[in-house]
């Protein structure tokens, strides 16, 4: 082997290395692509009339988003949610397990921010509110993943420890009415909707994957492409 042969094997293995690197910070970072979130000053259990803020991304450039189904987390009652904030002539309805707020589309690419009040948190060290995201065209993307590791997770509120005293008040719903007192597991789905449908639709068009999972897949070719040039390149190279 030449001298001037070894340098250019040392830059080609440490151009291959850098393409392997680069490629798995794509593939982690594929799950964080776009979410829900939510933040609240007050987040502390038991805390009453206690403002909550969401923030739902667009992950579209041609369709706005109309609608966000939530399924409250056990210990609070659809009846004790209520609108603070949203956008311009959006409304909040509440529903048997959570709530829905919707209204004219927003533009496309832009957040869908709203806050609701909140009559009195439960005793929990976190809440998730699973959510449901509708576009003007008909897509939705499904926010309810439990799990550090979610590719699709579900906004996650967490608490501080109850105020020493701090006691549950009574519940504003009355007796007999749905509550989203039950719980719900990290898998299941939120009640059957049209959303749900239109969901699936898209899932079986794409063959059952997201665009998450695409993109990863994009990301492991174009890494094989490239084992592929070097060792042929290699192999000529000692030929």
């Amino acid at each position: 082997m030449s001298r001037s042969t070894a340098p250019s094997r040392v830059l080609r293995r440490t151009g291959f290395a850098t393409t392997l690197a680069a490629a798995s910070v794509l593939l982690t970072a594929v799950p964080a692509l776009a979410h829900v979130e939510v933040e609240s000053e007050g987040a502390q259990a038991l805390a009453q009339n206690v403002k909550v803020s969401f923030d739902a991304e667009s992950e579209s450039t041609t369709a706005g988003i109309t609608e966000l189904r939530v399924v409250l987390p056990q210990g609070i009652a659809p009846g004790d949610v209520k609108l603070a904030e949203g956008p311009k002539d959006w409304q909040l309805t509440a529903n048997p397990d959570g709530y829905t707020v919707k209204g004219p589309a927003i533009a496309p690419g832009k957040n869908a921010q709203y806050a609701i009040t909140v009559r009195q948190l439960p005793d929990a060290a976190e809440l998730a509110f699973k959510t449901l995201q509708t576009y003007s065209d008909k897509r939705v993307d499904r926010w309810i993943e439990l799990g550090a590791n979610s590719e699709s997770p579900a906004p996650v509120l967490k608490l501080k420890p109850a105020a020493p005293g701090a006691k549950p008040a009574a519940s504003s719903t009355p007796s007999g009415s749905p509550t989203a007192s039950a719980p719900v597991t990290a898998t299941a789905s939120p009640r059957t909707t049209p959303a749900d449908a239109s969901a699936k639709a898209d899932k079986d068009d794409d063959g059952g994957l997201s665009a998450g999972a695409w993109t990863g897949i994009g990301v492991g070719a174009v890494v094989l492409v490239g084992a592929a040039v070097y060792f042929v390149r290699r192999r000529s190279s000692q030929q």
